[in-house]
C-alpha cells in the first residue's frame, strides 16, 4: 500500500492542500494603488467572488446540461454495442472493438484540432454547420463521444464476458430470446461496470476544458469562461488571480465529490430495494 499513498499525498493531497490555502490569500496593492502588490490573508473573499461571478454559474448550467446529454448518450450507445458484440451472431468481435477503441488512442488536443476543422465553415469539407458557426454544446458532446465511447464498450465487453454461461443456457432453455437475455440478464449481472463507468464519466465530465478551449478559437459563442475549468484557467493565466482560481477549484471539487457521492449512495440504495 506504500506506493499508493505516496502516489495519493504527491498527486491529490498536496495540490488540494495548495489550493486551499492559497484560496484563504489575494493580492492588495497598498495607497492609491501606486505601490508593489502584497499577498494578504482575505478570508472567504474570493469564495464570495467565484460565487458572485455569473460567468461561473454560467460555467455550472452548462457543466449539467453537459451532463444530462453526454452521459446518458455515452451509457446506452457503449453498453448497447457491448452487448452486440457480446452476442452469438457477432462477427469479427476483436476487429470490432479494435475499430472502436481507436478513437480513444487519439490524444484528445488532437481529436479537438481534427473535429474543430470539420466545424470550421470555409475549411471544413463536409461544411457541418455552414456558415452560422457551430452549436456548441452538441459539437463538444459528439467530440466527447466520439473519443470515450469504444473506451467504454471493451469495459462493458471485458465485464460481460465474467457473465457465467451456464446463467445465459438457463434463460435460453426458459425461452428467453436474445433480446430479453440482454436486457433482463446480462445488463443486471454487469450493474458495478456501468456504475463505475457512470461515475467516471461524470468526474471526467466536470473537468471539461480542451475541447471547448481549442473551439472557442473558431466560434465566438464559446467564450474563455465557458466550463468551470476554462474559468479557472482564466483567472489564473489571464487574469493572473491566484486566490479567484484556487477558490473555484476548490468549489469544483467539492461539487465533484458530493456529485460522486450521491451517484454512489443511490446505486447502493437502489441496489438494496432491488436486492
Amino acid at each position: 500500500m506504500a506506493p499508493f499513498f505516496v502516489l495519493l499525498v504527491a498527486v491529490f493531497l498536496v495540490p488540494v492542500g495548495t489550493a486551499v490555502w492559497l484560496s484563504f490569500f489575494g493580492a492588495d496593492e497598498p495607497g492609491l494603488g501606486f505601490g508593489p502588490e502584497h499577498t494578504v490573508f482575505v478570508g472567504l473573499r474570493s469564495y464570495l467572488a467565484v460565487f458572485g461571478d455569473p460567468t461561473f454559474l454560467n460555467g455550472l448550467g452548462v457543466i449539467a446540461l453537459y451532463c444530462l446529454i453526454y452521459l446518458p448518450l455515452l451509457v446506452v450507445a457503449s453498453l448497447g454495442l457491448a452487448l452486440l458484440l457480446d452476442s452469438a451472431a457477432a462477427r469479427l468481435k476483436s476487429l470490432a472493438r479494435l475499430g472502436l477503441f481507436l478513437p480513444h488512442a487519439v490524444p484528445g488536443i488532437i481529436a479537438a484540432i481534427i473535429w474543430l476543422y470539420l466545424y470550421t465553415p470555409g475549411l471544413s469539407p463536409v461544411a457541418l454547420f455552414g456558415d452560422g458557426g457551430i452549436i456548441a454544446l452538441p459539437a463538444i458532446v459528439n467530440i466527447a463521444l466520439w473519443s470515450n465511447l469504444g473506451y467504454n464498450v471493451v469495459i462493458f465487453c471485458a465485464a460481460l464476458q465474467a457473465v457465467p454461461r451456464e446463467v445465459l443456457e438457463a434463460a435460453v432453455v426458459d425461452g428467453a430470446g436474445p433480446v430479453r437475455t440482454a436486457l433482463r440478464i446480462k445488463t443486471p449481472l454487469i450493474r458495478s461496470s456501468v456504475v463505475m463507468v457512470v461515475l467516471f464519466t461524470l468526474i471526467w465530465s466536470l473537468q471539461l476544458f480542451t475541447e471547448p478551449m481549442l473551439l472557442s478559437q473558431s466560434t465566438p459563442v464559446i467564450t474563455a469562461r465557458f466550463s468551470p475549468s476554462m474559468y479557472i484557467y482564466d483567472a489564473a493565466f489571464t487574469r493572473n488571480n491566484y486566490g479567484l482560481a484556487a477558490a473555484a477549484s476548490v468549489i469544483l471539487l467539492a461539487c465533484t465529490i458530493a456529485l460522486s457521492y450521491g451517484v454512489t449512495r443511490w446505486t447502493n440504495r437502489t441496489r438494496e430495494v432491488t436486492s
